[in-house]
């Protein structure tokens, strides 16, 4: 497929997981793509590598600046930069809670609001925030995690609304369990890895968890100029968890 062919993607987090399979993804598919994220070792040396801290504003001006200039624009945004956290309601402190929703809801403002004047000047332009499935489904042990991915949900329906006049389109991904880098430290992390692995995998119908691969194409398609029509979206891609039960 070349249907990004002529365009320039920006994708956070772009060095593993969900990230990096989009970024391939889209490179793939014909687009210019830029890979931003506090570690870049990863990325391939044919991709643009950007080191960048969705927690600063400098940081997140300059890379997002050097992108568009080394690129030629910017027509395509995935907010996917993000961190996980465990335990219930008592169970992080402040500053935890300070730390992941700047990550992963102001650090989605900070990019995008950097993103919006180059975004403005294509006849292109889409943004995708990479939610979850927990922002919809209560999940044990995700209480600080499931608020911030709740608030992307709600951030992406208001940014749609606020762009939707000017071209932009705005939507996300919702995955549920994905066999990610994070999962599986927290796996590592577990009493029983084996155990705590197989009730991941059963509490998605499908009974197994989501690839990254299977995510970017879920992304690629909103970002896509063939989903012209589709804004205001949170795409589910959770095995039937959300909406199935068996």
């Amino acid at each position: 497929m070349t249907d990004f062919d002529g365009l320039v993607a920006l994708v956070t987090g772009g060095n593993s997981g969900i990230g990096a399979a989009t970024v391939r993804m889209l490179a793939g598919r014909g687009a210019r793509v830029a890979a931003l994220d506090v570690a870049v070792d990863a990325v391939d040396s044919a991709i643009l590598a950007l080191e960048c801290d969705v927690t600063d504003s400098a940081s997140v001006d300059r890379a997002v600046t050097e992108a568009a200039e080394r690129l030629g624009g910017i027509d395509v945004l995935v907010n996917n930069a993000g961190i996980g956290a465990t335990g219930d309601v008592g169970h992080n402190d402040d500053e935890e809670w300070a730390r992941v929703l700047d990550v992963n809801v102001v650090g989605i403002a900070r990019v995008t609001r950097a993103a919006l004047p180059h975004l403005r000047r294509s006849p292109h332009a889409a943004v995708v925030n990479t939610c979850s499935v927990v922002a919809f489904v209560g999940v044990r042990q995700r209480a600080l995690y499931s608020a911030s991915k709740g608030a992307v949900a709600a951030l992406t329906l208001a940014m749609a609304a606020d762009h939707v006049g000017e071209g932009i389109r705005v939507n996300a991904v919702a995955p549920g369990t994905a066999d990610t880098p994070w999962v599986s430290r927290l796996l590592q992390a577990a009493e029983d890895p084996a155990a705590t692995a197989e009730a991941l995998r059963r509490r998605q119908p499908m009974g197994r968890l989501v690839t990254a691969e299977e995510v970017a194409a879920a992304i690629a398609y909103l970002a896509s100029p063939a989903a012209a029509s589709t804004t205001g979206t949170v795409l589910g891609v959770d095995g039937g968890m959300a909406g199935l039960r068996l």
